[in-house]
């Protein structure tokens, strides 16, 4: 496929970024949304589009995100297109209502997505699932893949991710440069909003200081860390980032992230030496910023969902 050309408007990396987040607007059915049970007694929305087709593509959203944001809506409307069930879900605590325990979602919680995955696969007898995930999803995808290699469902054939902070310890310390602050401050708000939300049902969660953390890496130590059962955010990081799983990965796996990515550290683009598996196409264009890729000239739809296409569609 074509090498990823920016339209001429969106000269800079914050403009490809902040472009389709904003001002993309993706005409869809609406979804089928259903609520299920995890093993622990919380629950998870799940929102479908179904046709009946034996072929389903899960999608994963991003930190903060959930399945109405337009880089969802548009890889699930491309897919369902050309005749495939999608079902994109809402981590919990995203769905527009808080989950019932403590712990919400973080960027390894792959027990969720492996909830999801044989959720979708006792509803329906698909032949093929692909999973697709961006940004905080990619990881949560790719880890996931890693992590169960010897245990993947035989229906899942294919996984495309996009804009993946795959070292999540150095891509924290990126959003969290001077140059990032918009991203920073408005992922913060939203994440202290929830914590304060869930203090006033656990009077456990102490939210005493929580006005005074201004980056991610302290929110990740008070909060995502010690909840979630980790030592401190470094340990979250270093036990979560999918740099570290991608080794394992035994099914056909795509990769891309934007060299002029801004939310992406260096360490976020391991080459193909230094991984060394053959199942992992990576590509890393100059241009399409986080999570942007947008065309102008394919009616509507982007450069990143036609990749994902093309590459769950061919044959290998």
């Amino acid at each position: 496929m074509k090498k990823y050309t920016p339209p001429f408007l969106l000269f800079h990396a914050h403009l490809e970024t902040i472009y389709p987040a904003l001002l993309r607007n993706v005409s869809l059915k609406p979804y089928e949304r259903e609520r299920i049970t995890t093993p622990d007694q919380d629950f998870l929305d799940l929102d479908w589009l179904r046709q009946g087709s034996k072929q389903l593509v899960i999608i994963s959203h991003g930190l903060e995100g959930n399945t109405s944001r337009a880089y969802i809506r548009g890889m699930a409307k491309t897919f369902f297109q050309t005749g495939y069930d999608v079902l994109t879900w809402n981590y919990r605590g995203c769905s527009g209502e808080l989950n019932r325990n403590v712990r919400f979602y973080h960027s390894g919680a792959t027990e969720d997505l492996e909830t999801v995955v044989q959720h979708a696969i006792q509803k329906d007898a698909y032949e093929e699932i692909s999973l697709v995930g961006f940004s905080l999803g990619g990881n949560l995808t790719l880890k996931y893949l890693g992590e169960n290699k010897n245990q993947l469902p035989f229906s899942l054939k294919k996984a495309v991710v996009f804009s993946v902070p795959m070292d999540l310890h150095s891509s924290c310390l990126q959003i969290s440069s001077p140059s990032n602050w918009v991203y920073s401050k408005r992922f913060l708000n939203s994440l202290k909003d929830k914590v304060i939300q869930k203090s006033k049902i656990f009077p456990e969660l102490n939210t005493e200081g929580i006005d005074s953390i201004t980056s991610l890496k302290e929110f990740d130590d008070k909060y995502t860390a010690p909840i979630h059962g980790f030592k401190n955010a470094l340990d979250y990081y270093t036990q979560n980032s999918s740099i570290h799983f991608i080794k394992g990965i035994e099914i056909p796996t795509l990769i891309v992230s934007a060299k002029n990515d801004p939310f992406l550290s260096t360490e976020c683009f391991p080459s193909h030496d230094e991984i060394q598996n053959s199942n992992l196409t990576i590509e890393y264009p100059n241009f399409g910023g986080h999570v942007g890729f947008t065309l102008f000239s394919q009616n509507g739809v982007y450069w990143s969902e036609l990749r994902a296409l093309e590459f769950i569609q061919t044959k290998r």
